[in-house]
């Protein structure tokens, strides 16, 4: 290969991870690594939880770790509210409030070591639709 074209290969290769680590970087808006729920939602979500989804959901090896960043990974928070707002409960499920749905995200956000921020998680769902669960930097 050509010192040139090896430059070029070179510089292509550090512009696309550069370009990748920006989409995980914390100040990323769209990013859940960027604190997207504030932890007082995150507190009433885990009341909602122990109220609504504990009686099923007991262990929590589905909601954090491995298991949820790989089903979740890449996908928007408007994908995850709807799988739960259509789902779950599932002895009743659509049942409780938008709110509440969206402080069960917040919630499993925190569970699943995302950080808190100062700006709720919005109901909105077009607002939640550009925020993905950005799994790349997070912690198991």
């Amino acid at each position: 290969m050509s010192r040139m074209r090896h430059l070029r290969w070179t510089t292509l290769i550090a512009a696309l991870a550069l370009a990748v680590s920006g989409c995980a970087n914390s100040g990323n808006p769209h990013s859940t690594l960027a604190g997207v729920y504030t932890a007082e939602q995150a507190a009433h979500g885990k009341d909602v939880y122990a109220a609504s989804c504990i009686s099923c959901h007991a262990g929590m090896g589905n909601h954090t770790g491995p298991v949820f960043r790989i089903r979740w990974g890449g996908y928007s928070l408007q994908e995850l509210n709807s799988f739960i707002s259509t789902n779950m409960p599932k002895n009743d499920p659509g049942t409780l409030s938008p709110d509440d749905y969206i402080a069960v995200i917040a919630y499993l956000m925190q569970l699943n070591k995302m950080p808190a921020g100062k700006t709720a998680l919005p109901v909105d769902t077009t607002a939640l639709k550009a925020i993905i669960y950005d799994t790349v930097a997070a912690k198991p």
